[in-house]
C-alpha cells in the first residue's frame, strides 16, 4: 500500500536518480525539497507520497474508530483537480490543475477510499470515481496514468476505490470488460514458474514474471476489496489449481496459495532491486497478511504478522505514517491489537504525525477500540523521531508495498 512505502516514495528516488537503477545515493536525514503543508501526516517531501501517505492515514484511523481531524480530511480533500482526479501531490492545491499536475489512477483511487471512509465527501467521490471510470481501459483494467497499458496492481487498487464507494466494480465496464476481466490475464498458470502469482505486466515477450506486490494487491481486487479487510471464507483449495479460464475467485485463491508457500519457510518477503543486496520486505509483508487473511489464510498470515511485529519496528519509524498504517490494517485484518505492538503502540505512532484524530463515541463501546483509544493516551512515544527517506540504498531495504513496481515503472 510508503511507504507502502508509499510506492511513490520508491519513484521519487527514481526521479531524483535521474531514472537510474539502484545506485545507492546518500542515505543520511535530509530536509524535504518542498514545504510540508499544515494537515498532512509525516514530515517527509510529499511531493511523491502526500496523498498517497494521507489516504492510507485516514483509512487507517477509521477502521481504529477514529474521526480524522477536519484538517487532515480538507487536505486531502484540497487535492483534487478540477476533473475529479488527483496527483500525487500538489503544492499550490489553490491553482487550477494544468498539463504539468500528472494525475494518476493510484492517487486517485486512494483518495477515494480515504474520502468515503471519512465521511461528508460524497461529491469528491463520486468526481473521483467518475474520473477513473472516463480512463479505464478496453479490457477492463487501468494503467497508472491514462493511456498507459492496464497493470495488475492499479487495476486492483482502483477495485477498491470503487467498492468503497458504493460501486460493483464487475459492473464498471469498457468495450464490455470489467476489471474481473482484465485480473486472470496476469495470473501465472500453475505448471510454470511462480504458478499462481500475479504479475505487474506481462514483458516486452508477452510473458509474465511472478511480482509479489502485484500478487498482493491481485488478491484484494479479485476478492472486491481494498485497504481494509478481515479474515474471509477459506479458499476452495490450498494449493494453485487450474480450471480454464479462471474466475475472479480462483485468481484469488490461486494468488494466495503463492504467497503462503513463499512465506512458509522465514514469514516474510523479499525485495530485489537491480544493483541491490535483497533485503526484507516490509511493506510487501505487510500487505500480504491483509490479502491472505481476505483470503482465509489465516496461518500464514498470523506467522507473517508476528515476524513484522519483532521486525519491522524501526522500518515503521523511518519511513513514516503510511508504514505504520499499513501495520495497522495488517493487525486489523487479523484481529491482532495494534496498541500493543512489540511494546510500541502503532495508534499513538500514527496518530502523533499529523492532526489529532477523535474517537466516535460508539467506538468506546469497543473493547479493542477503547484499548487503542488507552494506548494513545498512556503509551510511551515511539513515533516523535522524524527521517527523511532519499537514497535508492536506503529505500531498497525498507521494503515497498504493493505498488512499488508499477510506480516506479510508470514514473515520467
Amino acid at each position: 500500500m510508503n511507504v507502502r512505502r508509499s510506492a511513490a516514495a520508491l519513484a521519487a528516488v527514481g526521479v531524483l536518480a535521474a531514472a537510474a537503477p539502484a545506485t545507492a545515493a546518500d542515505p543520511s536525514p535530509s530536509a524535504p525539497k518542498t514545504t510540508v503543508p499544515a494537515g498532512l501526516y509525516g514530515k517527509s517531501d510529499p511531493t511523491f507520497d502526500g496523498v498517497w501517505r494521507q489516504s492510507l492515514t485516514l483509512v487507517a484511523q477509521r477502521t481504529l474508530g477514529y474521526r480524522p481531524a477536519a484538517e487532515a480530511v480538507d487536505w486531502l480533500a484540497g487535492q483534487q483537480c478540477a476533473n475529479g482526479a488527483f496527483a500525487a501531490f500538489r503544492a499550490a492545491p489553490a491553482k487550477p490543475c494544468d498539463d504539468k499536475v500528472k494525475t494518476d489512477t493510484n492517487s486517485t483511487a486512494a483518495a477515494v477510499q480515504a474520502l468515503a471512509a471519512a465521511g461528508g465527501r460524497g461529491g469528491a467521490v463520486g468526481k473521483a470515481v467518475d474520473w477513473l471510470k472516463s480512463v479505464q481501459n478496453k479490457d477492463g483494467g487501468w494503467g497508472y496514468f491514462p493511456g498507459n497499458a492496464s497493470d495488475a496492481n492499479s487495476t486492483s487498487v482502483v477495485i477498491g476505490a470503487l467498492t468503497a464507494a458504493g460501486a460493483d466494480p464487475a459492473d464498471v465496464r469498457k468495450s464490455g470488460k470489467s476489471p474481473y476481466d482484465a485480473l486472470p490475464a496476469w495470473s501465472i498458470p500453475c505448471d510454470q514458474d511462480g504458478g499462481g502469482a500475479l504479475a505487474y505486466q506481462p514483458d516486452k515477450k508477452g510473458e509474465l514474471a511472478a511480482n509479489a506486490d502485484a500478487t498482493a494487491a491481485g488478491v484484494l481486487g479479485a476478492l472486491g476489496k481494498g485497504f481494509v479487510a478481515q479474515t474471509g471464507k477459506a479458499p476452495a483449495q490450498d494449493a494453485c489449481a487450474e480450471s480454464g479460464r479462471l474466475s475472479r475467485e480462483q485468481v484469488a485463491d490461486n494468488a494466495g496459495a503463492y504467497l503462503a508457500a513463499v512465506l512458509a519457510k522465514s514469514g516474510h518477503l523479499m525485495s530485489t532491486m537491480p544493483g541491490a543486496k535483497a533485503q526484507p520486505d516490509f511493506g510487501n509483508t505487510a500487505d500480504a497478511v491483509v490479502a491472505l487473511a481476505a483470503d482465509g489464510r489465516t496461518e500464514p498470515a498470523k506467522k507473517a504478522y508476528a515476524w513484522l511485529e519483532k521486525n519491522a519496528g524501526d522500518w515503521a519509524r523511518l519511513s513514516g505514517p503510511a508504514a505504520y498504517a499499513q501495520l495497522i490494517l495488517a493487525a486489523h485484518a487479523i484481529g491482532e491489537q495494534p496498541g500493543d505492538f512489540d511494546g510500541t503502540s502503532l495508534v499513538r505512532s500514527l496518530n502523533a504525525l499529523g492532526p489529532a484524530p477523535h474517537m466516535d463515541s460508539a467506538a468506546h463501546e469497543s473493547a479493542s477500540a477503547a484499548k487503542d483509544a488507552e494506548d494513545t493516551e498512556d503509551a510511551e512515544d515511539s513515533g516523535t523521531g522524524v527521517w527523511w527517506i532519499v537514497g535508492i540504498g536506503l529505500v531498497a531495504g525498507i521494503g515497498i508495498g504493493f505498488l512499488l513496481s508499477g510506480r516506479k515503472k510508470q514514473q515520467p
